[in-house]
């Protein structure tokens, strides 16, 4: 049986850029400023570009072989059956540990907010979302959509709001570290990219996947990489190089110099959120891949099943 195609353009873009807007902006920005000073900007730009080339990648290949496991359709058909086996259960693996990540991350934020143990809030996240996923990926896509447009709506506000506490002498000296510095930088935050591919396996889910799916990957990246430059040049402009190179949650100990105590819970719902979409994304790829690898029969029948 084959999945319906119900995802359009704007799903494809919230899930590519709702899978990788979470730890980027709210958690590493400034672990990363650490290594590369301001330069951490140029840090998130090469590590976008270096993204680039497996996404322009992964976007030839999924036009081309619209199916559902992405990448473990291409190399079981081009390497073999052993070989494809091992990549897609290794795949399945990262991402869910990733998503695992990405709900426990939230450990930071909720503790200005609610004082419960996140693994309680990470597993009753994860059963609503695999709840949602099992109606259906137009649901955890609206879903989707919904989260990315508030994050997306919050971070404008951060931008247009911090224009006017941002300090020209935080980005001096641009590259404290050198140019090591920048690409330690680089290599540190690379991760913050590492969600765009996962809209790929659900290819087979896809309207007119020869056409939406490319330009939606490539919206997603160009979109994201925007987004990463702005919120973070006034993340560094706003807040001193002590506090920025300490801080877990630097967005939000920004917009507590822009609005106060308010100002840093607000984004650190914000920040949940972002996680949430994040695992969102995570859950409806990486159940692709078991389906795939059951569809040859390297995996129980009953798991590729759809109802």
């Amino acid at each position: 049986m084959s999945l319906r195609k119900d995802l359009n353009l704007l799903d494809v873009f919230s899930i590519t850029i709702g899978a990788v807007m979470s730890t980027g902006i709210f958690l590493l920005p400034g672990l990363a400023y650490a290594k590369a000073g301001p330069g951490v900007l140029a840090s998130y730009f090469l590590a976008g570009i270096l993204a680039a080339i497996g996404l322009l990648n992964q976007a030839e290949l999924v036009s081309a072989m619209p199916k559902a496991g992405d990448t473990y359709f291409y190399v079981t058909r081009s390497m073999g059956m052993a070989v494809g086996t091992i990549y897609g259960l290794i795949t399945l693996t990262a991402l869910s540990l990733k998503s695992a990540f990405e709900l426990t991350a939230m450990a930071v934020f909720t503790s200005l907010i609610i004082n419960i143990d996140v693994r309680i809030i990470a597993i009753i996240l994860c059963l609503i979302f695999l709840t949602i996923n099992l109606l259906g990926a137009k649901g955890a896509s609206r879903l989707q959509s919904g989260m990315v447009a508030v994050i997306l709506t919050s971070l404008a506000v951060y931008f247009v709001k911090g224009l006017s506490f941002v300090h020209a002498a935080n980005f001096e000296p641009f590259t404290p570290h050198g140019a090591n510095g920048v690409l330690a930088g680089a290599g540190f935050v690379f991760v913050s990219f590492g969600g765009l591919l996962k809209v790929a396996s659900l290819a087979e889910e896809v309207k007119n996947p020869g056409h939406i799916l490319p330009l939606g990957m490539i919206m997603g990246l160009l979109s994201i990489l925007l987004i990463y430059l702005l919120n973070i040049f006034i993340t560094v402009g706003v807040l001193d190089q002590s506090a920025l190179e300490k801080t877990m949650m630097p967005v939000s100990d920004s917009a507590q110099t822009m609005w106060g105590p308010w100002g840093k819970i607000y984004y650190a719902v914000i920040a949940i959120v972002s996680f949430m979409s994040a695992a969102n994304a995570g859950i409806m790829g990486a159940s692709r891949y078991p389906m795939a690898l059951s569809r040859d029969g390297l995996l129980p029948e009953f798991i590729g099943r759809i109802h």
